[in-house]
């Protein structure tokens, strides 16, 4: 937890004797800014909490912020448009089986389901580390911890994305050392994919994808570009969070007490090193056994579904 920011007292000498205490200065060195502090509260983005910020609708310890540069701590009062802002909670994630069909949104403008409207209503503000498109399933992780999302996303920290993608053509090794190797599409250019095929049935394969880059449609783009039609993609694998048995739109909690090890020293945020004030208590979307998050390997085959 960042440390409370100190304002101590206005001090009188002998010649200011009657007057009021000076005014306390803000120490800007301690705590995070506002804008920060209320993204990780999860209420609004950085750039929302700067627009109230500039509307006059923000203020700390009873007095209406004006600037973005003030640092806040968990001990300060912050209200934003008269509400008290509660201290960002401790960071969570869970483990979501994506369903082919449901759009990595809040809102769709043309109406189609999202994965919000399939989420227990009981789950905090969360964001997605990274999208799964509309008709790709599988792994998808959610964050209440915005700056952990964006960590995880980013190409530099190294975790790997593991695809199996069912896809039509002809698979050959050129067209496997092609993808290792790095291919261009309209310009974009995609970072070396390691495709392996698994097996053939009839004129579809399955192949396993493993990518480390995560841009948009890049399994379909990067597989047309060897001459293959992905006709299903399921992700089961996000560095170390595996899909393994967890069944499709099926929602678990990572156990917070487990996470920075799962995860490593890299990706620990300020908000991880918070003590969890809500430890041994049931949360939504926990399975009944607690179990940790899966760090082993793929698995094999698909996952598993009811004929």
């Amino acid at each position: 937890m960042t440390e409370r920011r100190e304002t101590g007292r206005g001090r009188r000498d002998t010649q200011s004797r009657g007057r009021p205490p000076a005014k306390p200065e803000t120490k800007l060195e301690d705590g995070e800014r506002i804008a920060k502090y209320l993204a990780h509260a999860g209420i609004y983005s950085r750039r929302e909490a700067e627009t109230l910020i500039s509307e006059g609708k923000v203020m700390v310890n009873g007095e209406r912020l004006d600037s973005p540069a003030v640092k806040v701590t968990a001990r300060d009062q912050i209200k934003v448009r008269g509400q008290i802002v509660r201290p960002p909670e401790a960071t969570r994630m869970w483990m979501y089986h994506k369903p082919a069909g449901l759009i990595t949104a809040t809102r769709d403008p043309e109406g189609r389901s999202t994965i919000f409207d399939h989420l227990p209503k009981s789950l905090p503000r969360v964001v997605t580390v990274g999208r799964l498109d509309l008709t790709t399933e599988g792994l998808l992780l959610l964050t209440n911890d915005g700056e952990l999302a964006r960590k995880m996303e980013l190409p530099a920290t190294g975790l790997e994305r593991h695809y199996r993608a069912r896809a039509h053509g002809r698979v050959t090794d050129e067209a496997l050392k092609d993808l290792k190797t790095g291919v261009v599409v309209d310009g974009v250019e995609y970072a070396s994919i390691d495709a392996t095929l698994e097996r053939t049935t009839g004129t579809n394969n399955w192949l396993h994808v493993v990518l480390r880059e995560g841009k948009n449609r890049e399994v379909r783009k990067a597989l047309a570009a060897v001459g293959l039609t992905v006709n299903r993609l399921i992700r089961i694998k996000y560095g170390p969070f595996e899909l393994a048995e967890l069944a499709s739109g099926a929602l678990e909690e990572v156990p917070a007490d487990k996470l920075v090890h799962i995860l490593g020293d890299g990706m620990e945020t300020q908000r991880m090193s918070r003590p969890s004030q809500r430890q041994g208590s049931r949360r939504p979307g926990n399975r009944s056994n607690g179990r940790p998050s899966r760090p082993n390997g793929p698995r094999s085959g698909p996952p598993r579904r009811k004929k």
